[in-house]
């Protein structure tokens, strides 16, 4: 610590100094007026005064500032500034004055980041209880419809309950992501890694798609003609599963009688990159950093005529966290989409 007081050592030496001119003077002219000046006792009370005042200011003044700025070190200790716990207390106020302002810049960042996170949970729940509003009246307004003695007419029965059992599936659909979201994110949900060949397993997300595309004419193609197989280390389930919600979105969001066209290349040594292009109505740059958010939609109507729970893009990317890989999306308006993401290749 005393390598850091010796700055205040300047205040003390200017100090003492005004003292000892001051006192000094006033000596001379009490000798003068008996008629008794000495040299050398002027001289040596000088030097006399200068030390007992250097002394006595320098102690007096460091204890000063060192209660007051040790009384600001634990106040800020108590707001658990680690930053500053760290450091040894220092009366030099130029240090002090970057480590509190250090301070006060991160428990602004802090504040922001807790500002955003709290619209974030407001945005999040508000989506929540939509899309769960939905469905749930839905089938009660079915169910009820039924009650009121609708149920007698076997013809009107058979159609509520088929509708009122498609509001539950809804449902159950929204809450069975939720939980796997739930589960990527605390990590219970395991991953059983195995190694297997991605490129059938994009032929066999594409016979199950089939008919879904077809109904939008949309052709599901390989960029070229792959011959041999490729395989991959990883979770063939979970991998499955991403391929199905990009090529799902493709479908959906893509140009009637369009492509969704599927890549698969070497991008390093030990890595592959899928990539899932459409040429359909494509995401402006301002949505493209939410997109991978619970429940965000492009669509801001809040119209659920594609279905789905909102919720695919999140557990996809997700899921290829959990395999520490990457996920990238690459969008022009009018043009098309293009969803990639990497994985291990087997050795």
């Amino acid at each position: 610590m005393q390598n850091k007081l010796k700055k205040t050592y300047r205040f003390a030496f200017r100090t003492s100094l005004y003292i000892t001119i001051f006192l000094t003077l006033l000596s001379s002219v009490f000798l003068y007026a008996l008629h008794s000046v000495s040299i050398l006792y002027l001289v040596s009370f000088a030097l006399f005064t200068y030390i007992i005042s250097f002394i006595v200011i320098q102690y007096r003044v460091e204890r000063f500032i060192y209660r007051r700025v040790k009384k600001i070190y634990d106040d800020l200790t108590l707001l658990e500034s680690t930053s500053l716990r760290k450091q040894p207390i220092t009366t030099d106020m130029a240090t002090l004055t970057e480590e509190i302002d250090k301070y006060a810049k991160d428990k602004k960042l802090e504040i922001e980041t807790l500002k955003v996170r709290e619209e974030y949970r407001k945005e999040f729940l508000g989506n929540v209880s939509h899309e769960l509003k939905t469905p749930l009246f839905t089938v009660q307004g079915y169910l009820l419809t039924l009650l009121d003695g609708a149920i007698d007419d076997k013809k009107v029965s058979e159609k509520y309950l088929n509708r009122a059992s498609k509001g539950l599936e809804r449902l159950i659909y929204i809450v069975k992501d939720l939980d796997m979201i739930t589960k990527l994110e605390v990590g219970d949900l395991r991953l059983t890694i195995e190694v297997f060949d991605v490129v059938e397993l994009v032929e066999s997300v594409f016979e199950l798609l089939e008919m879904k595309a077809a109904k939008k004419k949309i052709s599901l193609i390989f960029d070229m003609d792959y011959t041999e197989p490729i395989m991959v280390l990883a979770d063939k389930e979970r991998i499955q599963q991403v391929l199905t919600n990009l090529i799902v979105n493709s479908i959906k969001y893509g140009e009637e009688r369009g492509t969704t066209e599927v890549s698969i290349e070497n991008l390093i040594k030990n890595k592959v990159i899928v990539r899932v292009t459409d040429n359909g109505e494509g995401i402006s740059k301002a949505n493209i950093p939410r997109l991978f958010e619970r429940f965000f939609r492009v669509d801001k109507s809040g119209s659920r005529k594609e279905g789905g729970s909102g919720l695919g893009l999140s557990i996809v990317k997700h899921i290829i966290e959990a395999h520490e890989e990457k996920i990238y999306v690459e969008s022009e308006t009018s043009v098309g989409s293009e969803f990639s993401f990497t994985l291990e290749k087997a050795k």
